[in-house]
């Protein structure tokens, strides 16, 4: 189960567990131009509710252990409860002794058509099909909750990957599209498949090094904390060797870009001539932050 370093009170002696997900679920339909909104606000609370009340995992987090989290639905089209969408998600995760939390995830899914009745009951079976709305949302909660989980201990979201694997596996009999290999490389399918991959260890190997063995350490020793983020980055390297610009790097670096500018920045001096020489070989998209750190 996740861990966070937390003090007690000793006032508190009765901790109430609560679910996985602290997340702010949107709905925009800006673009739908509806004259009648209610609909979209219906299911904006019907998925907050979904998401934040669900037991994803049976593990009984604390309410300090909570993920923080959001999805952005964002409506292109809408008629007569069919719904034309991307999905933006988003997580992040507190850092120890400090009030500052990073970003794990950050992915837009841009192929999210559902079927929704205003009302409908949002229920998640784990072992049987009921709407692409439910399977995406649960999927991405697991995802959310694995790549969080391995950020505390190496792989130690693997059993909720599997999890997200099985949804994943039995989403594909709905035919919506983000769920097949033929759909395109950027996909549910292989956000999944590439995280239970063994060609991809290093990534999942990297998520722990960089926060667990980095950020968490920055605030008592920042000059091992930014060695450790170095690490991180080596490890992340390995993936590269067999898979330029894995989508997985990418989904790396579409969280991280901004923090590592800031990392290897200020604070405590240490060699990162190669680290910025390994950042434009691993994110050359990123190259026009890498130039902005400061040697």
């Amino acid at each position: 189960m996740r861990k966070i370093f937390f003090i007690v009170s000793v006032l508190s002696t009765i901790a109430m567990s609560a679910q996985e997900l602290n997340c702010r679920v949107t709905v925009n339909a800006e673009k739908v131009g509806s004259t009648n909104n209610q609909v979209f606000k219906t299911l904006e609370t019907a998925l907050n509710d979904f998401v934040n009340r669900t037991d994803w995992t049976g593990q009984g987090y604390q309410a300090n252990e909570r993920i923080n989290c959001s999805m952005f639905i964002n409506v292109t089209g809408y008629n007569s409860g069919a719904f034309a969408a991307s999905i933006q998600v988003q997580s992040a995760r507190p850092i120890f002794n400090s009030s500052y939390s990073s970003p794990v995830l950050n992915f837009n899914d841009r192929d999210f058509n559902f079927e929704y009745v205003e009302f409908q009951n949002l229920t998640f079976n784990p072992n049987s099909y009921d709407s692409n709305l439910i399977s995406t949302i649960a999927f991405y909660c697991y995802m959310m909750i694995g790549m969080d989980a391995d950020t505390f201990a190496p792989s130690g979201g693997t059993s909720y990957f599997e999890i997200a694997q099985d949804v994943a596996s039995i989403a594909q009999q709905g035919g919506a599209k983000g769920w097949s290999q033929s759909d395109g490389m950027q996909n549910r399918f292989f956000l999944i498949n590439d995280m239970m991959s063994s060609t991809f260890e290093p990534f999942r190997q990297a998520m722990y090094e960089y926060h667990f063995l980095g950020l968490d350490k920055m605030a008592t020793d920042t000059k091992s904390g930014k060695e450790g983020v170095k690490q991180a980055l080596a490890t992340l390297n390995e993936v590269s060797k067999v898979r330029p610009n894995a989508f997985l790097t990418r989904i790396f670096f579409d969280a991280k870009s901004d923090e590592l500018v800031g990392i290897f920045s200020g604070g405590p001096n240490i060699p990162i001539s190669d680290v910025v020489e390994n950042l434009n070989r691993l994110s050359p998209l990123n190259a026009s932050k890498w130039a902005n750190i400061k040697f």
